[in-house]
Formats: structure tokens, sequence, C-alpha cells
């Protein structure tokens, strides 16, 4: 496989092997088991699904199934994509390493390679979009993102990064924000800029305020908060509110 063949999955290998996320795929695939591959890679249950969520919004398609019975009553496995992720990381880390090796003097070269391969943040919300509309208004900038499932996000951006970004309908580039800056509710409203419907598939513990994953679409799952955890369930529906100035935009290079 190559990057070529499947540029959703590059979007996912911005990082090199040691990578915590790659890592913990890689030790599920050994493993079977997302608590085991959190164990042996020294994260937490919660961080094990942060990582897988991270880069199958990245990819924009789902790395890992759930799998049903077997003598532990179930565990998780990799998808095709899963898979063919792992095998590209492998083959960009080898690529890395020949060049690294050819290029003079190393420290150049090894900066080089961090600004091209490196791409890590501490925001939760992070997937690939592409512009699909641009309205410029007292200074600033409302940026329309469509996702490949069809969703649609909306940030606000001054006019000089705009300008800087070049941006233009049909530009690829990162959408993220914070965990924080969501607000997953049981009615929409509409004076939000960003509602995002989709289901509920994780939940914290407790009653009062807690964190929801909510599946947006096939490979895009949006992490929030809420200060009504007792209100919700695995499998209902829910809405995302994200204020369109918490939206930020990162360049890909295709």
């Amino acid at each position: 496989m190559t990057l070529k063949k499947n540029q959703d999955l590059g979007k996912a290998l911005g990082h090199t092997k040691t990578d915590k996320r790659i890592d913990i795929l890689r030790r599920l695939q050994e493993a079977g088991s997302i608590s085991e591959a959190a164990r042996r890679a020294g994260v937490s249950y919660k961080a094990a699904w942060q990582a897988i969520d991270t880069l199958s919004n990245l990819a924009g398609t789902p790395l890992v199934e759930k799998v049903v019975g077997g003598s532990g009553g179930g565990g998780a496995q990799l998808t095709i994509a899963g898979k063919d992720l792992l095998k590209a990381s492998s083959e960009l880390e080898i690529a890395k390493s020949k060049l690294l090796k050819k290029s003079k003097p190393l420290a150049v070269a090894d900066t080089l390679a961090k600004g091209i391969l490196v791409f890590q943040t501490t925001m939760r919300n992070q997937f690939p979009a592409t512009v699909s509309g641009i309205v410029k208004k007292n200074g600033s900038v409302k940026v329309s993102l469509t996702t490949k499932g069809a969703s649609v996000f909306h940030a606000r951006i001054t006019a000089a990064s705009a300008e800087l970004f070049e941006l233009q309908i049909g530009q690829k580039v990162i959408v993220l924000f914070k965990a924080t800056a969501v607000q997953i509710v049981r009615s929409r409203n509409d004076e939000f800029q960003n509602v995002i419907p989709g289901v509920i598939v994780r939940k914290s513990r407790g009653n009062q305020n807690g964190e929801l994953s909510l599946l947006v679409e096939p490979g895009v799952t949006l992490v929030g908060f809420t200060d009504q955890l007792q209100k919700f369930n695995i499998s209902e529906d829910a809405f995302a509110h994200i204020d369109e100035t918490a939206v930020v935009l990162a360049l890909t290079h295709d």
C-alpha cells in the first residue's frame, strides 16, 4: 500500500512510528482487546478510545470494529483500513529512515522530516473536510466546511488568516476544536452556528457533568461535555453545539 492509493489514510499518518496513537493500534492488533492494548501501551481505556477516534476521524473511516462472542465475551479488531494504516506507517518509517541516512547534515534533514511528518495537537476533535463556502463580513471570514459524509461545520476566522491560507472553494483542510468547546444536548438550538446531529456511542461515568462521544457519520466521532449526563443513553440521538469561533483550520499537503 502507498499513500497515493488512499489519501484519507495518509491524513492519519502525519506522525512517526513513535506516535502513541499508532502504537495503540499496533497493540490492539496484537491483543484483540482495547483494554489490553491500553494496558500494554501504558494509557487509560479512555485515552485509548480517544486515540482510535482521532485516527479514525483523520482517516475518514472506522479503523476498529467490535468482535462479538468468544471466550472473553468479545473484543475488538482492526478493520481493513486499520490494517492498511499500520502497514503504511511501517513503510513510511522505513522511507523516513532511508531519507535521513542519505541527507546531510543530519540535523537539517531531521528538522525537515519532523516538519513534514509530525502534526500533533491536544485538540480531541480533528478530521478532514473540504472548504465549501467563504463569506467575508466586517473584517472576518465565515468558512463552511463539508466532511466526506456531508456534515457541514462553520468556522469564523480573521480576514488576514484567510488571506495567508489562500482559502478557496474545494480546498482540503483539517478541522480541529477542543472537546471543551462542544456542548452535547438532547434538543437542537439553532442559535448556535454549528448544530451537528449524531448518535451517542460512549459516555463517562457519573450523573451530572461528564463526557460524551457522538457519532456524526461513519469515521467521524465528536467528543464533548454535558452537565446532564444522566439524561443520555447509548444509541440515543443527540446534538453537538459548537461556536464557530472555536473551530480551527489546519492546512493539508496532499
